[in-house]
This record gives C-alpha cells, sequence and structure tokens, in this order.
C-alpha cells in the first residue's frame, strides 16, 4: 500500500498530477480543486491510496488524512467505486459530506454526478450511524486558489473542462459558469471559481 507521496510536481492535469518519487513519475488523481492549487515544480505531499484491479493499479492523492479517511469509508457501501468517490469529494467538502450523511440530507448527495435518490438512500442507511458514531465536523473545502495562466478564458475554459470530467454536460457548465461570472464578484481564479460554479449546479 502507498499510503503518501512526497516529491517535485512534474505535471498538473484537470483532475491528476505527476508526483516525481525516487526518480518514477507517479499519476495521482485528485480532485479538481486540489490539482488548481499545484504547481510545476512545487514540493507536495498527498496523502495516497491505491486502488487495485486485475487489469490496473490507479493512485488516489488528497490534501489531508479526513479527506483520505472518508474516500475509503463511502467505499464500503455497494455501487460506490473511486471514481464515484472522489467526485463526492469534488463536488462537498469531508465535512460536508458527513453533515449531509448523518442529517440524511437526500438533497446534498444528490448534488454529486452519479448518485441518485437510492443511491443517496443506501448512503445514508449504511453510514449515518458510523458518522454520527465519530462526530461530525461540519465544513466548507479548503484548497489553494491559483490564478492560471492566460486570463479569464483560460480560467474558464479549465473550470469547464473539469466540471465535464465529473459529469456535467456542456450545456450545464457553460450556463453556470455564465450565471457565476454574471455575478458582481466573480472569481478570477480557477479554484474560486470552481467552488461558486459547483454551488450554482447544486441550486
Amino acid at each position: 500500500m502507498i499510503a503518501s507521496v512526497r516529491g517535485p510536481i512534474r505535471h498538473v492535469g484537470l483532475d491528476h498530477v505527476v508526483v516525481e518519487v525516487g526518480g518514477v513519475g507517479l499519476l495521482v488523481h485528485t480532485t479538481p480543486e486540489t490539482a488548481a492549487g499545484c504547481r510545476t515544480g512545487q514540493e507536495l505531499t498527498l496523502e495516497t491510496t491505491l486502488v487495485v484491479r486485475e487489469e490496473s493499479l490507479t493512485l488516489y492523492g488528497f490534501d489531508g488524512a479526513d479527506a483520505k479517511a472518508l474516500f475509503e469509508q463511502v467505499q464500503t457501501v455497494s455501487g460506490v467505486g473511486p471514481r464515484l468517490a472522489l467526485a463526492m469529494l469534488s463536488v462537498h467538502s469531508p465535512g460536508a459530506v458527513r453533515t449531509a450523511l448523518a442529517q440524511g440530507d437526500l438533497v446534498a448527495l444528490t448534488k454529486v454526478p452519479g448518485i441518485g435518490k437510492k443511491s443517496a438512500e443506501r448512503l445514508v442507511l449504511e453510514l449515518r450511524d458510523k458518522i454520527l458514531a465519530l462526530g461530525v465536523e461540519p465544513g466548507l473545502a479548503g484548497g489553494g486558489a491559483v490564478a492560471a495562466a492566460g486570463g479569464e478564458d483560460a480560467v474558464q475554459t479549465q473550470v469547464r473542462e473539469a466540471l465535464q470530467g465529473l459529469g456535467w454536460t456542456a450545456k450545464q457548465a457553460e450556463g453556470a459558469l455564465d450565471t457565476v461570472a454574471k455575478g458582481a464578484e466573480a472569481p478570477t481564479d480557477v479554484a474560486a471559481l470552481l467552488r461558486a460554479t459547483l454551488r450554482e449546479l447544486g441550486r
């Protein structure tokens, strides 16, 4: 099991980074917000989970042990795999996911692409007692805000592609971006704009 990685960042994608560890570049899947807070060349430490399949080895990385623990916990529910677990953490912070599970907030859970009402009910049924036993710590998503080179168009392009990667259609992503961009104080960096657009899509 690869529990964590640390090293210089060699590449930053919309939902992944490549971290050099001991001369080997490891591709680590992350949330779009985590990736948006990374810069090529900077030293990065991520808590990681290695998902082993017959045909692949896939590494998922998180900026804290809390997110990693939740990523692993939600996968104990039937029908929830690593991609869906990562989508949950892309839309909500770990604290917000736990709050939704503890309170049975199906509306919040179904904001995640790939989670319908029945899936949300199953998540609440199987995890509510476990979450309540550990205590709930509501919170907002963290993550650094990094301005994208190339100006506003480049920022919106990155956010649009990240939203489509999470499961929304191009039309939905464009509509939400337009609404947020018309606001009085529209975000100008990738991470903040992504958060604002996700909130708009969840209305």
